[in-house]
């Protein structure tokens, strides 16, 4: 079932967010990462499946699996969550260890087994909240802590985002964006958001080496997952010459 989570428990939890940062703990991990992905009404059935088998990929492909191997603990740790409007976040797959070939399959079937949530509005600040959220219980300690939100549109419910957004980062959170840019109008003929890539840099990512990788439709999202999980898992963050890396937008 999905976690109600309305304006007045997100600000609640944007006050605790704000509090001390969570005590050492866990097995440690070079990364805490929770996949925050947009399922709001403007996503259509087939886009949704779209997004959801593009993680499913790049999982399994062999440059993320090497990529988590190469890494100083070779593990990473890795939540999944779906979020729309303010009322609507649900964890998805929950905090798991990936560690080699068997737990990383694993990890990919149960993402490809789940169903797919679908409901109105987007609150990119009260999907921030839920996920920054997790991180206080996840049984890791990451070199790291990561979320990675994905989406179609700007914020229209909840909270505001950059207040959400500065909150999350003092809390040693980075967080990058992968913004899916497309022209096609929404299923209630609204015309598509203007220069998405802009306000998620603007507005949503932000912590310590925060990049966005830009989906140039639901079509290449793919490879655009793809991309910015090999960047995360390395830590390096996008390449200064654009040409190597054409999905990427670093922050100015």
């Amino acid at each position: 079932m999905p976690t109600l989570f309305r304006p007045l428990a997100a600000l609640l939890l944007l006050l605790a967010l704000t509090g001390p940062g969570r005590a050492a703990g866990g097995v440690p991990v070079d990364l805490e990462l929770v996949l925050a992905v947009d399922v709001s009404g403007s996503i259509d059935a087939d886009e949704a499946e779209l997004q959801r088998r593009g993680y499913v990929q790049a999982f399994l492909n062999p440059k993320v699996m090497n990529a988590i191997r190469n890494g100083p603990y070779g593990r990473i740790a890795v939540a999944y969550m779906e979020w729309a409007g303010d009322h609507y976040q649900q964890t998805v797959v929950n905090w798991t260890l990936l560690d080699g070939r068997d737990s990383i399959t694993a990890f990919a079937d149960r993402l490809a087994e789940t169903g797919i949530g679908r409901e109105r509005w987007t609150s990119i600040s009260a999907g921030l909240a839920y996920a920054a959220a997790m991180f206080e219980n996840s049984g890791y300690e990451g070199m790291r802590k990561v979320i990675d939100i994905s989406g179609d549109g700007p914020n229209n419910s909840g909270p505001p985002v950059t207040f959400m957004r500065d909150a999350v980062v003092e809390k040693g959170i980075t967080i990058n964006g992968l913004p899916i840019v497309n022209d096609r109008p929404n299923p209630w003929g609204g015309e598509p958001p203007r220069d998405l890539d802009a306000y998620y840099r603007n507005n949503v990512i932000g912590g310590p080496g925060a990049f966005l990788v830009v989906a140039d439709g639901f079509e290449a999202f793919a490879q655009a997952i793809l991309t910015k999980l090999l960047l995360e898992i390395s830590g390096t963050g996008p390449p200064t010459d654009h040409a190597a890396c054409p999905h990427c937008a670093d922050l100015p």
